[in-house]
């Protein structure tokens, strides 16, 4: 008696809230469908996540994966645009035992590299889940030609080859929030893009942490980049980019490298800390480096080639580890730290920094003598320096040792 009189009390509720002017709605799953949706797809239902992808229509859709540990032998491949691959964070668990250089997770036109221009696909997305690999698989993810592809919240670790491989994604692509760990190839690979966002990641023990070759418009910002078993960034044949706030300690080789034609590039807020090396331009043009902090590189701090010029040096902190007076300092190969070394380079600015306690010297030259150079309003402790050797230059303002 008391559940009908309920039932009757609801009843008049909807009634009394029609005759006043409200309406009321009620949802009729399978009866209706919204407008304009595409499918959401539950890899559940499916006997494995390649038959969850191949249930997508042409035009896409959102690929959903419950936690688990999934082996594969063959890379999954996403071959619609539109998708969105998206797992429940590091319980969704990948495992590539591809022993033949094959990736774990593969985006691409079915065409492959052959897909015309006007056929590649857009807006492809990984994220919010984990891949593993093996010393003998091939990259983590690989994608070919996908524009506005992104990468997120995704762990790419021990693979043979590279961690992340963008393979000419042109346009916008997009790397954050991603662990990007133990992989023998590069971390994060980006080949022919342009447009390049990678954001807020971390990249630890790979060969190198990132590539950028035939690229344009790198903004690399907020990663934390340590203990690879190579380099830190390297920058070839790349225009407009900024490397900014982000940290990069204990490689064994140079925490970022210009090479191959490099210009309008700003390195800028970074701390770059314990590395065999620091910044290497090689071939680097209209290019400044400010506000870095350079300390305890075991070779030279910053270094610009003669096949680089047009540089603008301000406001750095390149020194060894001093923390006051008493305090004991961190040596390294009966070195305390490197300095600015220039090496036959022209038309470089060095104005505001702090150089101090740098062996061999903080202003080091090399090679054929630089020319065109000005030296102003530097402060250097502890140091000797090379900088009166310049040719055709201003060395004036700065504050020396006595």
């Amino acid at each position: 008696m008391m559940r009908n009189l309920i039932y009757v009390g609801l009843g008049g509720l909807c009634a009394a809230l029609v005759i006043a002017g409200w309406r009321t709605t009620e949802a009729q799953p399978g009866n209706q469908k919204l407008p304009g949706a595409r499918a959401v797809v539950d890899a559940t239902d499916f006997s494995s996540i390649q038959a969850a992808l191949n249930s997508l229509p042409k035009e896409g859709g959102l690929v959903k994966l419950p936690p688990g540990r999934f082996e594969i032998t063959e890379p999954i491949v996403v071959s619609t645009g539109d998708t969105h691959l998206v797992g429940s964070g590091g319980a969704t668990h990948i495992v590539n035992l591809n022993e033949n250089g094959r990736p774990a997770i593969s985006l691409q036109h079915v065409d492959g590299k052959d897909v015309k221009k006007d056929d590649r696909l857009w807006r492809v997305m990984v994220s919010n889940l984990r891949v593993t690999g093996n010393p003998q698989s091939g990259a983590g993810i690989h994608a070919v030609q996908i524009q506005e592809v992104f990468i997120q919240g995704v762990t790419v670790s021990h693979h043979g080859g590279d961690g992340i491989f963008l393979d000419f994604c042109y346009e916008d692509p997009r790397v954050s929030d991603c662990l990007i760990t133990y992989n023998k190839g590069t971390g994060l690979n980006l080949l022919g893009c342009h447009d390049i966002v990678v954001s807020s990641n971390q990249f630890e023990e790979n060969q190198d942490a990132l590539h950028c070759f035939d690229g344009f418009n790198l903004c690399m910002t907020g990663n934390c980049v340590d203990d690879h078993l190579g380099h830190g960034v390297v920058i070839e044949n790349t225009y407009g980019s900024v490397l900014s706030g982000n940290m990069i300690e204990e490689c064994n080789g140079t925490a970022v490298i210009l090479d191959r034609d490099c210009y309008g590039i700003t390195i800028s807020a970074n701390v770059i800390a314990h590395n065999g090396a620091g910044v290497d331009l090689r071939d680097a043009h209209g290019c400044a480096v400010s506000a870095n902090t350079l300390t305890i590189l075991k070779k030279d701090a910053l270094r610009i080639g003669p096949d680089s010029g047009r540089i603008t040096v301000t406001g750095n902190n390149i020194s060894d580890s001093y923390v006051g007076e008493g305090a004991v300092r961190r040596k390294l190969n009966d070195r305390l730290a490197g300095g600015l070394v220039l090496e036959g380079t022209t038309d470089v600015t060095v104005s505001g920094n702090l150089f101090s306690s740098l062996l061999p010297k903080a202003i080091e030259t090399r090679g054929e003598p630089s020319k065109r150079v000005a030296v102003t309003g530097n402060v250097l402790s502890e140091v000797t320096s090379d900088h009166d050797k310049l040719v055709g230059s201003i060395v004036e303002n700065n504050i020396e040792p006595e």
